[in-house]
């Protein structure tokens, strides 16, 4: 008899102890179950297209999530958004900042073919370009690309180049043809 009490004592307390173990996985279950059809809900109601979705749609949506091979009825349009841009004085930020011009000449494409060398400041230096064989007549402050002429002297020309918010000095000699080598 006295088994027979230890398991019926044993019993209830096994039954009294099997539901306090499963309320703690219960509760985040039914949460997660809470979350996730209200993530359905949201989604069904931003890929219907209208409040009053028939039900026979949203068997065709649902088997298509599913992925089965059935496509709905008719198909969500996109409409795309458009912008203007009002120049008004800015620039145009879809541009490069560097346009193709800007980087031409090159300092190594440049060949000082003579100088008009004025002691006062009013030199002048001709210049001409090997690649595209354009000339270019400069004075000192005036830019040519990338490049600001810095100072001309009798037989050479000194460039400020910026490059990458570096700048740096470059100077061109004047090459003066051997007369006796062309001969």
């Amino acid at each position: 008899m006295k088994t027979l009490t230890l398991v019926a004592a044993l019993s209830l307390l096994g039954a009294g102890v099997a539901p306090a173990q499963s309320s703690p996985i219960t509760k985040p279950k039914a949460m997660a179950q809470k979350a996730v059809d209200a993530t359905n809900e949201h989604t069904r109601r931003m890929t219907a297209e209208a409040p009053a979705a028939d039900s026979g749609r949203d068997a065709a949506v649902t088997q298509a999530s599913a992925g089965s091979t059935v496509a709905p009825r008719d198909t969500a349009s996109f409409q795309r958004e458009a912008f203007r841009y009002e120049k008004s004085g800015r620039r145009d930020p879809f541009v490069s900042l560097m346009a193709t011009g800007e980087l031409r000449p090159l300092i190594s494409d440049l060949r000082v073919t003579s100088i008009a060398y004025d002691p006062q400041g009013g030199s002048v230096a001709v210049l001409r370009d090997l690649g595209t064989k354009e000339q270019y007549r400069v004075r000192v402050g005036e830019s040519l690309g990338r490049m600001r002429v810095a100072k001309i002297a009798a037989k050479a020309i000194t460039f400020t180049i910026e490059e990458f918010g570096f700048s740096r000095q470059e100077t061109l000699a004047l090459v003066v043809p051997n007369k006796e080598s062309s001969q």
